[in-house]
């Protein structure tokens, strides 16, 4: 049986730790610095444990009697976490959606004896695992679109939306630059444009640029895709308003106030749904094609817990590859890309029937 410390007591990280838990097949300990969020986790079988990822030897020698950690952890705190796997011999895994965080990571990977794997959640994650499967279908590519949303089910303020996962990791995304490819050149494109609209299931979406999602892709695809892209959805006129916050009133330039703003003023909903669509188009056999994915997913109960659907799409893809990694199925040293992940044993694992 597998040991696993999840850092991090938050949506994400408490429900990973329940569905490892729920599964039988590996010890779980969930480690916060917040006693509070430990407290709220009330699962049989889960151990807890106090940890401030601050204190670096505390850290180490918390992860030594540990096979894998994961970080549930903002992605600021995640060199600290991969630093101390590194040399606690812990393979490792985390969320994160950015992109200099990522690159630090795959440098303590270089030369450790165990496998570091971030970028595990839906987007980065599921989505580039996606869309790398359907786009090495092709002889050559045109197009490789991802598009993502988290939104609430029945959204009724201004902005159409509702906090359903890291704050922190939402402003990162709205902020930073994003990786894309254009006209066959990679590039780095402004998040909150290359705006467009487009319906699915007879709704109307927006879908916009922002940063992290594509994880691996820009590279693995560069020179091989003409445009590749990845954007968020949301309802329509959610882009306009985030752009006068960001932009006009410069709210870019002041994270910690734009946080503080939004998670004072932006309700949580458990009532969610997670929107997941990919477009591949290229030639297959000297012929014109279009092949897609597209899923939604709801909140819903498992074993009689409720979950949000942004909860279980993220939790449940880390989970799904962590499990992948524990069988063998995943490169046991160095930096591990999502795309090194098949997507059919993915698709079918225990952990990601949420996808289906």
């Amino acid at each position: 049986m597998k040991s696993v410390m999840i850092i991090g007591a938050g949506k994400i990280g408490e429900t990973a730790a329940f569905l490892l838990q729920q599964s039988g097949d590996y010890e779980v300990t969930l480690a916060d610095s917040n006693n509070a969020l430990l407290e709220k986790c009330t699962d049989a079988g889960i151990r807890k444990t106090i940890l401030d990822v601050n204190d670096a030897e505390a850290l180490q020698k918390a992860l030594q009697d540990q096979d894998i950690v994961l970080s549930a952890c903002p992605f600021f705190l995640n060199v600290k976490i991969a630093t101390a796997a590194a040399k606690a011999n812990t393979h490792y895994f985390d969320l994160t959606e950015d992109v200099a965080t990522t690159n630090a990571i795959r440098e303590i990977a270089a030369n450790a004896n165990v496998s570091f794997m971030p970028q595990c959640g839906l987007a980065p994650g599921f989505i580039s695992i996606a869309a790398y499967d359907i786009a090495k279908q092709f002889d050559s590519l045109d197009a490789v679109r991802l598009r993502v949303g988290a939104l609430p089910q029945f959204p009724t303020n201004s902005l159409m939306y509702n906090l359903t996962w890291s704050t922190d990791g939402l402003i990162n995304e709205y902020c930073n630059p994003c990786d894309a490819i254009y006209e066959g050149e990679r590039k780095e494109v402004m998040p909150m444009e290359g705006y467009e609209r487009f319906a699915l299931d007879g709704v109307e979406y927006e879908a916009f640029n922002t940063s992290g999602g594509l994880g691996a892709l820009a590279e693995i695809l560069d020179r091989k895709v003409y445009n590749l892209d990845y954007k968020t959805v949301r309802y329509p006129g959610h882009c306009n308003l985030m752009k006068i916050l960001l932009n006009e009133l410069k709210l870019n330039k002041r994270r910690d106030v734009l946080k503080e703003i939004m998670e004072d003023s932006i309700p949580f909903t458990p009532q969610d749904v997670v929107l997941v669509f990919v477009s591949v188009s290229g030639m297959v056999n000297g012929r014109s094609v279009q092949r897609s994915y597209s899923r939604k997913i709801y909140n819903q109960a498992i074993a009689g817990k409720d979950f949000t659907a942004i909860q279980l799409t993220t939790a449940g893809a880390a989970c799904a590859v962590i499990d992948l990694h524990a069988k063998g199925l995943l490169p046991a040293n160095g930096f591990v890309r999502q795309e090194d992940v098949v997507f059919s044993d993915l698709i079918n694992n225990r952990f990601a029937v949420y996808y289906n």
